[in-house]
């Protein structure tokens, strides 16, 4: 059931809008929504506005976060996440540490897999609106904190980073993972690639590193065929202790 202040999706009309339940009116083309009757409503019910125009209610997932969250910056694509989840296989037995928060989009991902989750950012302006768009997906395994990662304790099943990343960041992620978890790290160009992989290398039983590219397929009258968009974005790198 929708509580006061939770986020919406109000889908139709051919329109999309990501809404907070409560006191208030979205003023749209297609007449006026009073938002106050979405309190107590559940996914699949219908608002309509005062001209008629009907709007299916929809619960917002962590791929609405991607789209809607506020943002400090580029998040990773919601592909190169899953890579992370699929290569660390990532499940709700597992404590994660995730550094460069950012907008917090990798760890509302991780906090729906995961039992808890650590996000730590060291630009706390960051850390603040990550803090918001966490709460705002109601996750309440998952704590962001304005943190550098190199200060980070503790003892983790999984570590990401996505950071710009140097070799004692490899290191120090080594001495606080469990033994047979996982690093994964983003790293959006070679050179940054090769740091990892030469500090990792020397610690980590096994190190794989995953070109991340994704070809999205269009259809029309003329035919089928691959998105001509790019399909390059980085890279991710995975090592087991």
């Amino acid at each position: 059931m929708i509580e006061a202040g939770d986020r919406v999706l109000l889908i139709g009309e051919g329109r999309e809008f990501f809404v907070k339940a409560g006191p208030g009116t979205l003023g749209t083309d297609k007449g006026q929504l009073d938002l106050s009757p979405l309190v107590g409503m559940n996914g699949g019910d219908i608002l309509t506005t005062h001209s008629g125009a009907k709007f299916t209610v929809r619960i917002p997932r962590p791929t609405d976060f991607f789209v809607y969250g506020k943002r400090s910056g580029a998040p990773m694509l919601p592909k190169d996440i899953g890579l992370v989840i699929a290569y660390t296989g990532m499940n709700h037995n597992d404590d994660v540490l995730d550094a460069g928060t950012g907008s917090g989009i990798s760890a509302i991902y991780f906090g729906g897999v995961a039992r808890s989750v650590k996000t730590l950012e060291i630009r706390p302006e960051f850390s603040l609106l990550a803090k918001k768009n966490i709460a705002e997906a109601k996750l309440a395994n998952v704590e962001a904190v304005a943190a550098d990662f190199l200060a980070a304790e503790g003892s983790y099943d999984v570590i990401h980073l996505d950071l710009q990343i140097l070799p004692e960041h490899v290191t120090h992620a080594y001495t606080l993972l469990r033994t047979g978890g996982y690093l994964a790290c983003y790293t959006p160009f070679l050179e940054q690639m090769a740091i990892v992989i030469d500090a990792a290398s020397g610690l980590f039983s096994e190190v794989h590193t995953h070109e991340l590219i994704e070809r999205e397929m269009t259809r029309s009258k003329r035919g089928t065929r691959p998105s001509t968009s790019v399909s390059h974005s980085g890279y991710v790198t995975i090592a087991r202790k």
